[in-house]
């Protein structure tokens, strides 16, 4: 029984997602329950996956990164004003917008670990910083005229009616499952999230692995925002404001399933389109734009809940 139990918390929020297919499957089948509808479902929201997977590697070492979206938005704006003012290649954008992802999340990691300031704090700072920067670069105006190349190789080309975004976040999530499960920098990552000084008793570089984990939630928002680009074909300097909130209630919703009570890959991209069909089913029925806040901002506080009810009741039986 307790193995039922235990599987069945690890598959719940499948469940609960192929029952919320279910209702509104029935309400509106015309609607609702067409490949137009699915493929639309899952091939918008390739930029959200990538963002909630950028989020989990800090948060799996016990930081936070709400510099994330901020990025998304200036790496996007960068790769749009090279692109359509400057007629740089695209094969150069890509390299320069993931090493400045990459230098964003140094900032992070050095400003939190050597002045010892809470991550919460200094992502929230460098995040506003950077959206200031965005709109001083764009002169908060969307930036459009972005190379066809990248919306081709983002948006236009499909595989099973999908844009090729979706296939990239799956592989992403798979590449992120694999390095959380089963490499040594995965192992560090949970010991350093589950408790510092223990990770430093048992030999783990903790500062180092804290570090690398905020460089490579920096790369993630970066690539998050190539693809924002390559899917809108424009830049926007507040796009990525409204993908943060979606981000965490993913992330924690995540944690809730497939490996409970631990931050996960397959977890989080399960919230993420369970989320998304709920906001979509609601659209359907003809709610309007405030359901988005109602939904996520509940989701959020609902999934921090049976996160920490989860991640408790596993301490306590450990």
């Amino acid at each position: 029984m307790a193995n039922v139990g235990y599987q069945l918390e690890r598959f719940g929020l499948v469940i609960v997602w192929l029952l919320v297919i279910a209702i509104f499957g029935g309400l509106k089948p015309d609607t609702f329950l067409t490949w137009s509808n699915f493929s639309s479902i899952f091939g918008s929201e390739a930029v959200l996956v990538i963002v909630t997977l950028g989020l989990i590697i800090p948060l799996t070492s016990g930081d936070f990164d709400l510099s994330i979206a901020q990025t998304l938005t200036f790496t996007s704006m960068l790769t749009a004003l090279l692109s359509a003012r400057m007629g740089v290649p695209i094969g150069y954008i890509i390299p320069i917008a993931l090493a400045a992802g990459a230098l964003i999340g140094m900032i992070n990691g050095a400003i939190t670990l050597y002045f010892r300031v809470h991550s919460l704090i200094v992502t929230l700072g460098v995040g506003t910083f950077l959206h200031g920067i965005t709109l001083w670069m764009s002169d908060s105006q969307t930036i459009s005229g972005v190379s066809r190349v990248l919306m081709q190789y983002v948006i236009i080309q499909r595989v099973f009616g999908i844009p090729v975004s979706f296939y990239y976040a799956i592989v992403l999530a798979a590449l992120v499952w694999y390095v959380l499960s089963y490499t040594a920098f995965g192992q560090q990552l949970l010991f350093t999230g589950r408790g510092r000084e223990v990770g430093r008793l048992t030999g783990v570089a903790v500062n180092r692995v804290r570090l690398t984990a905020f460089v490579v939630s920096g790369m993630l928002g970066a690539l998050a925002g190539i693809l924002y680009t390559g899917t809108t074909g424009s830049a926007n300097p507040t796009s990525g404001t409204t993908l943060l909130l979606p981000a965490f209630a993913a992330a924690f919703l995540g944690a809730t399933c497939i490996k409970p009570g631990r931050f996960n890959a397959w977890g989080s991209v399960i919230a993420v389109y369970f989320l998304v069909t709920g906001i979509n089913g609601l659209s359907v029925l003809g709610f309007r734009t405030f359901v988005h806040d109602l939904f996520y901002g509940g989701a959020l506080v609902l999934a921090v809940m049976v996160s920490q009810l989860v991640s408790g009741r596993k301490e306590r039986t450990l």
